[in-house]
């Protein structure tokens, strides 16, 4: 009896084993060496590809949603670095476990495919300095959504944005009125200075730099930007309101300091919250060519530069003794509960 029972103990032992590993295989994760790799959409061919720097052998699974993701046959493998292309049409959101064989990253496009923006950001991916990782499909930035197409709306819908927080004064949304997708609400919250080219005529012949970087001190130290800021926490802090996009007219300065802001409260160190900051550089560039070309000299209002932020940066470290501080104190921010709505 005593001999049936310790077989009896092995087998379940072995049957309880066997199904957390299969559980373990079959959940997305972060482990081990995490491969150095990206997710590139292409907004008119809607092509997806994979950027991959390792030299190991690896596997790509997809799906539309992280715990939806197929780990029964890869989308792609292969061995070694380059760019592969995907078989997926980028019509929908979509989330990947790359695996290699000495670890495993979560990865899904950091930069969204829109036809009509152009710099539209998921800020999932981001490594804290603890260890873990910001969860993708959760918190997005943008610039204006007056432009979206069709197919941007429904890829928007796909994932599904839930809320979408209007940092532009009325004028601005006057002029430019955001499109929605399906199943987004829309919630207004101004903050002044309004779009970048209102009164750009008047502003020319002074020093700009000097103007973008009195802007970003003004977010960390007028009492109604403040405001602001605070019921934004609040939406951010409520699960029912997520996923949620935040934009302003060029997604770079109001939606840059929220977005700062944000991985601040996640733990993200500064080297890589700078380096977010800046990608905006990157992906306006389009957008403004043609009015830079015609007006050079007021080519600040339309980029970014390290020393922009970094006067905001300073002046609230400066006033409230650190970010932390700030963020607790003047937005009343619940740090545990952000880390543990956004992070893995």
């Amino acid at each position: 009896m005593k001999k049936q029972l310790l077989i009896f103990n092995l087998l379940l032992s072995c049957t309880l084993l066997t199904s957390c590993n299969q559980t373990k295989m079959n959940k997305a994760i972060y482990e081990g060496n995490t491969p150095k790799a990206e997710i590139v959409g292409d907004k008119y061919t809607k092509k997806i590809t994979l950027h991959i720097d390792t030299d190991e052998k690896w596997q790509l699974y997809a799906g539309k949603s992280i715990d939806a993701i197929d780990f029964g046959t890869p989308v792609l493998q292969g061995s070694g670095k380059g760019a592969f292309e995907t078989p997926l049409a980028d019509t929908v959101r979509m989330y990947f476990q790359l695996n290699t064989e000495t670890g495993k990253t979560i990865l899904a496009e950091k930069h969204l495919p829109m036809e009509g923006g152009y710099n539209f950001r998921d800020l999932g991916g981001y490594k804290t300095k603890d260890g873990r990782h910001m969860k993708w499909g959760k918190i997005f930035r943008s610039d204006g959504l007056s432009g979206l197409t069709d197919a941007d709306l429904r890829y928007l819908a796909s994932i599904p944005i839930r809320t979408v927080v209007d940092f532009r004064d009325r004028n601005e949304t006057l002029m430019a009125p955001d499109k929605l997708p399906s199943t987004a609400g829309y919630v207004s919250m101004s903050i002044s200075p309004g779009n970048l080219l209102t009164g750009v005529q008047n502003i020319r012949n002074r020093q700009v730099d000097s103007l973008m970087m009195e802007m970003n001190r003004l977010f960390v130290s007028d009492s109604a930007i403040i405001a602001v800021y605070r019921d934004f926490f609040k939406l951010v802090l409520d699960e029912q309101n997520l996923p949620l996009l935040f934009h302003c007219s060029a997604g770079k300065d109001r939606t840059g300091m929220g977005a700062a802001l944000l991985l601040y409260a996640l733990g993200v160190d500064e080297e890589t919250i700078m380096n977010d900051y800046l990608l905006s550089s990157v992906y306006l560039t389009e957008k403004y060519a043609g009015f830079i070309e015609e007006h050079p000299e007021t080519a600040s209002l339309f980029t970014v530069k390290k020393a922009f932020l970094q006067a905001g940066i300073d002046l609230a470290k400066e006033k409230y003794g650190s970010i932390e501080n700030f963020l607790t104190g003047s937005l009343g921010v619940d740090i545990d509960r952000m880390k543990e709505l956004f992070l893995w």
